[in-house]
């Protein structure tokens, strides 16, 4: 049986493409993914058919040469009719055994990128028949053309009334090989007597006195964030989708490259476009206050039953 064969890197390209995909109608039965292996793919992706490829670091050009390795074996093994990704550099490695292969591929632009493609984006986009997308509309063309958002899910829900505020979710994503100190240094004082669950990625906080998770099971992370009063992450899609889907507000402070955060300043993209929908609250490490931390645990955020379909049927369908 035909498979449609999903490719993304961790994290947010990884609840993006899991969310999107089944706006997309495309059965469980017909999905055979290609992610890292990590605590967010293994719960995630539980009873799906799952081929798991290198972790690459953003911007590490290895990782891809040793993926286009698993992308040659997987497509050799199996009867592949397409290939969508939301990036980020597997989509690289992936998108050229599929072009060898004459195997049509669809290439779903991250929501981190308000403002056009990514270096990703703009490499598989070269690759002769790649179909691709955005996510938002005011830059889509007839070369990236706009199928819907991922945040087409959510809207704004009704406030809570005013209640004390004891347990809170720190989350840093699955990004293992930027650290981000400058958020601990500003929220921990904050939450000192609270009940906190901090996943702290690849950030060292043995100096702070918390006791920080490398990872937790994404629904374990579930759990913890809809008993949370308040939830603050880095503004990363995939820790953004969790809270919203627990129906939180939540505190997305940016990572920025000028402090060694992140490869480029795309999570501000992200932090502004659920600023600007009213899904979270964007702040500066220095901007949290216990008066902001307040008003986010007042807010809340409402998932909408049955959001727009993700239209690639005709795509799907080409070569």
């Amino acid at each position: 049986m035909a498979k449609v064969l999903l490719v993304c890197s961790g994290g947010g390209h990884l609840k993006q493409l899991f969310s999107l995909v089944a706006r997309a109608g495309i059965p469980v039965e017909d999905q055979l993914w290609s992610t890292f292996d990590n605590a967010l793919s293994r719960s995630l992706l539980e009873g799906r058919e799952v081929e798991y490829m290198h972790y690459a670091a953003p911007r590490d050009a290895r990782p891809i040469l040793r993926n286009i390795a698993v992308a040659h074996r997987i497509m050799r093994r199996n009867d592949i009719s397409a290939v969508i990704s939301t990036g980020s550099s597997p989509a690289v490695s992936f998108f050229v055994i599929a072009y060898l292969h004459r195997i049509p591929r669809h290439y779903i632009e991250s929501a981190a990128r308000a403002g056009g493609p990514s270096l990703s984006g703009r490499i598989v986009a070269r690759i002769r028949g790649t179909h691709t997308y955005s996510q938002y509309p005011i830059w889509a063309t007839d070369r990236w053309k706009y199928r819907g958002s991922m945040f087409d899910c959510f809207e704004p829900g009704e406030a809570n009334s005013d209640q004390p505020v004891t347990r809170a979710v720190v989350s840093l994503g699955t990004q293992e090989t930027y650290p981000f100190p400058r958020l601990f240094d500003s929220v921990v004082p904050l939450l000192a007597n609270m009940d906190v669950l901090w996943q702290v990625g690849g950030t060292d906080v043995s100096s702070y006195g918390i006791t920080g998770h490398k990872s937790v099971l994404h629904n374990e992370l579930q759990a913890a964030v809809a008993r949370a009063d308040v939830v603050i992450a880095h503004s990363g899609t995939g820790a953004a989708v969790t809270a919203l889907e627990a129906g939180k507000c939540p505190i997305l402070i940016p990572r920025l490259a000028r402090y060694g955060e992140h490869v480029d300043d795309h999570q501000v993209q992200i932090a502004e476009e659920l600023h600007r929908r009213g899904l979270a609250i964007m702040a500066r490490p220095e901007e949290v206050t216990p008066e902001l931390i307040a008003e986010a645990a007042r807010r809340t955020v409402r998932v909408i039953a049955n959001p727009p379909a993700v239209d690639l049927g005709l795509a799907l369908g080409a070569a």
